[in-house]
């Protein structure tokens, strides 16, 4: 155990973030040098606040099975050498998650029960900052190769995660991504200011120096690829479809087709490759617009923050739910995921949220574009949604951006000439050992869970690897955390 009154002594803390008048006007991380190196202050004491539980319900929170009061008191300890060997044996990518993820570990913490509970993810990105910066992280290269080859179908964290554990097993292992740079969302649908690629890009040349081949700019099964479908089956003994649930959702109601409305990821990719330092054109920027958010999630916030550095002249953020309590309602209790009101560093630099309206028409002007949204104000009554008479408004909006999250995989190209199975929700169908209909052929991540979240998708990718290798060699010795059926505890 950490500090034996370490909970009952001290309370929670978090790093501070910089001003928001000075991080706004740049694309770096919100915090003073990195995440890790903000918390190092504070970070001993926090550790301390681990109460060592008998059943941790924290490891029932995180789907890696995270070894998180292990961790805790060693940097409680000073031992951050031993608490990066414990933090890399159940995640590839703390880096990442700890700067990602929203931390449903945090949620499942005993001691947030009647208090505030440890601050697992700033623990997590401070051993691994601080393991980077003093050179623990070295690359892991098999002892041995296989022989035995291996496609991953993207480069997310799920592809990634499964390609680092099939490499380190002794396989031939190469990554495709249709874009021209690895990383998928990591690095075009997450803002720099939320994590910058200098982290991704790291892990990216650990990776190369273990030996995974990362082949970007090819969509595999496409028209007029570079790789078909049929070459992909006949080069490789195993492949991994990894592509992420990218077909997002749509709102079809009139007006749709004006000028000015587009989905978040047309735009932050665009805003990411500015961000660093690549040259554009026509990209859609916010700059002196009113804008409108349609979703209130992470995807929402994230085009927030980057309106803001747009220079937005309003940004509104609307949300077709109530406003969510402050507090755990009695309805989720703990170690439940709660659904409360959350605040983000974006939302901290501006904009308004408004919940509980929906979008009934674009109104646009003489050009073609957007001018306006017309909105209504709606209650969740009886399993469904009902407009309030007499709510009916508008509001200005010369550019609107949806973020309403995503519906499955798209379907054509790979996934419909391989002809693999989906289930009922249109996701890649797989079997307990993460394989497709098509034999040899296994999925991982969104593109057979649905959108989820980073650990969820890094979890998968370790899973399935630990199946390609079954499938290859006959037997494994890589961990997999969770069957394809897992899902979040829920009431």
């Amino acid at each position: 155990m950490a500090d034996p009154r370490g909970f009952l002594t001290s309370g929670r803390q978090v790093a501070e973030r910089r001003p928001v008048q000075e991080r706004i006007g740049d694309w770096n991380e919100v915090y003073p040098g990195s995440a890790g190196r903000a918390l190092l202050p504070i970070i001993t004491e926090q550790s301390g606040r681990c109460m060592d539980c008998g059943i941790p319900f924290c490891h029932q929170g995180c789907p890696l099975g995270n070894l998180i009061p292990e961790w805790n008191d060693l940097v409680w300890r000073g031992d951050w050498d031993d608490a990066i060997q414990r933090l890399h044996a159940t995640n590839n990518f703390p880096e990442f998650t700890g700067r990602l993820c929203p931390a449903p570990c945090e949620t499942a913490c005993v001691l947030g029960i009647n208090q505030d509970p440890v601050t697992i993810k700033n623990i997590e990105v401070s051993i691994i900052d601080r393991a980077w910066e003093s050179g623990m992280v070295r690359p892991q290269a098999p002892e041995w190769l296989s022989g035995r080859t291996v496609a991953v179908v993207g480069s997310g964290p799920a592809g990634l995660a499964a390609a680092q554990q099939l490499t380190r097993a002794g396989h031939t292992v190469a990554v495709y991504e249709r874009a021209d740079k690895i990383g998928g969302l990591l690095r075009y649908g997450i803002p720099e200011f939320k994590m910058e690629k200098q982290h991704l890009d790291r892990r990216l040349d650990q990776m190369r120096r273990e030996g995974t081949v990362f082949r970007t700019g090819i969509e595999v099964g496409a028209p007029g690829s570079a790789l078909s479908t049929e070459r992909l089956r006949e080069r490789y003994d195993a492949v991994v479809l990894a592509m992420g649930a990218t077909a997002a959702r749509d709102l079809p109601v009139p007006g749709r087709e004006l000028g000015g409305i587009h989905q978040a990821m047309e735009f932050l990719p665009q805003a990411n490759r500015a961000a660093v330092g690549e040259e554009l054109e026509e990209q859609i920027l916010a700059t002196g617009k009113n804008v409108v958010i349609i979703g209130g999630g992470d995807t929402g916030a994230d085009c927030l923050g980057t309106s803001t550095r747009h220079g937005a002249a309003s940004i509104t953020q609307l949300e077709i739910m109530a406003e969510p309590p402050v507090d755990r309602p009695e309805s989720q209790p703990w170690p439940t995921y709660p659904m409360i009101f959350r605040v983000s560093s974006a939302h901290e630099e501006g904009g308004d949220r408004v919940y509980g309206v929906s979008t009934k028409e674009f109104l646009g002007d003489d050009d073609g574009n957007v001018r306006a949204l017309r909105l209504v104000d709606v209650v969740f009554d009886g399993g469904r949604l009902t407009e309030i008479e007499g709510t009916e408004r508008e509001i200005p909006a010369e550019l609107v951006l949806f973020a309403m999250g995503f519906v499955g995989p798209e379907r054509p190209g790979l996934v419909e000439e391989l002809g693999v199975e989906l289930d009922e929700r249109g996701n890649v169908a797989r079997d307990q050992g993460y394989q497709t209909s098509v034999p040899g052929v296994f999925s991982a991540g969104d593109v057979g869970r649905g959108q989820s979240l980073i650990v969820w998708a890094i979890a998968e990718g370790r899973a399935a690897a630990a199946a390609v290798d079954t499938f290859l060699m006959g037997s494994t010795t890589l961990p997999a955390p969770i069957p394809p059926t897992a899902r979040p505890l829920v009431v």
